[in-house]
């Protein structure tokens, strides 16, 4: 189970780390690509904007000397540097406050001597500036403000990556710890069963064994008695496990066919009345005449012999137990009830799972698995109903509901 575990939570774990490093990777690469555009486009702007002037009639704007090349102020700092004979002949600044910085001058100087005349945009995270070197000009723009938005943006990826990371974390421990838990209980279940039938059949295999020995040399006909008991007692046990195994069935086609309910559950209870006079138990019924049902007969039968033997089992000395079948709006209902111990806080459901006995020794000595609850549960379902337990004032009452 714990290698179970571990793999359902590495496997999430990796579905989730995968996601948002991909979700993280996009939005990087997105922001990253829409700033290269940017500055490429400015770049490739100064330069066409250059040509359209060299080609224009000059003009002569205010406040400045050279009137065949005005300056353009931009959002960004930008600036051109103008060459002559392959040197630096002037360096125009476009930014608002018009200064140009000594290390525009030092940039341009590697830039020519490099002798690449293309559009280079270098590393946005860290590469300070971008150029354009074309004919006599380069552009070079400064990439300050770019770098820290890219690296905050960064910074601020990897810092949600792991707190994503620790999220996820405990979330795919609860995750798994949850998936784990039905298959983990169903396991558990089953080994109890096993150990519990290996010890009942164990039991009477043992008495088989030594009946028949004693027998070779004693005839009395006490040993085949006990033969034949514990014999019976095995016989029980393998057949509440195929009636199981047959509802539990997820290939069994279940054919309904309509049927009286009423004289069903009559011809079910009719021949336990003997055993619960025996019991010295008093018990009523009230089945509502003509109840008409698509179910099979076998079946209900069986339900209701198992919620009776369940009811006389666990009615105390001189108790009462009563059963009724009536219509109730567009369902049907189905009760037995008895008096007696009632079911344990917080056991209402676990009461029909398979394997599931709330008192071990008790159980065991009336031969009993476990099962018949489970079966019981196994035909309601078969039938399309439902079926819960419940004790108040000390009676315990087993309903069963069915659509019409």
């Amino acid at each position: 189970m714990k290698k179970l575990k571990t793999k359902i939570f590495i496997t999430i774990f990796m579905i989730l780390t995968v996601s948002i490093l991909i979700i993280l990777f996009l939005s990087n690469s997105t922001n990253y690509l829409r700033e290269k555009n940017n500055i490429e486009e400015n770049l490739t702007k100064m330069i066409d904007d250059k040509r359209k002037d060299d080609k224009a009639p000059p003009e002569k704007p205010d406040g400045l000397d050279d009137s065949n090349n005005p300056k353009r102020f931009m959002d960004v700092s930008i600036y051109t540097v103008l060459l002559s004979d392959g040197k630096i002949d002037r360096i125009i600044s476009h930014t608002k406050d018009g200064t140009t910085p000594n290390e525009i001058k030092n940039e341009a100087e590697k830039i020519i001597n490099k002798g690449k005349k293309d559009v280079v945009i270098g590393n946005l995270y860290f590469s300070q500036y971008s150029y354009h070197y074309q004919d006599n000009q380069i552009v070079i723009m400064d990439n300050s403000d770019v770098n820290t938005v890219l690296q905050f943006h960064l910074l601020l990826s990897i810092l949600i990556f792991f707190v994503f990371e620790g999220i996820s974390y405990v979330v795919c421990y609860k995750i798994s710890k949850w998936i784990i838990e039905p298959v983990e209980d169903s396991f558990n279940k089953q080994k109890q069963f096993i150990a519990d039938a290996s010890h009942e059949l164990k039991t009477p295999l043992s008495v088989i064994m030594a009946s028949a020995e004693a027998m070779e040399s004693d005839k009395d006909k006490k040993w085949l008695h006990n033969i034949q008991n514990e014999a019976n007692r095995m016989s029980d046990l393998i057949k509440e496990l195929l009636d199981l195994a047959k509802l539990e069935n997820d290939n069994k086609k279940v054919v309904l066919e309509e049927h009286n309910l009423s004289k069903l559950v009559e011809m079910a209870v009719l021949p336990l009345e003997s055993l619960i006079y025996e019991k010295n138990i008093q018990f009523d019924y009230h089945i509502e005449e003509d109840i008409i049902f698509s179910c099979q007969t076998s079946e209900i039968k069986q339900l209701v012999t198992i919620l009776m033997d369940n009811a006389i089992k666990h009615c105390k000395s001189r108790g009462h137990i009563f059963l009724e079948l009536k219509r109730d709006n567009h369902m049907i209902v189905l009760n037995v009830q008895n008096e007696g111990k009632p079911i344990p806080k917080g056991e209402e459901e676990k009461i029909f799972e398979r394997f599931y006995r709330v008192d071990q020794s008790r159980n065991r000595n009336d031969n009993r698995y476990g099962l018949g609850l489970a079966i019981a549960k196994g035909i309601v379902l078969n039938h399309h109903g439902k079926i819960r337990a419940y004790s108040s004032d000390r009676v315990t009452t087993f309903e069963v509901t069915f659509k019409k």
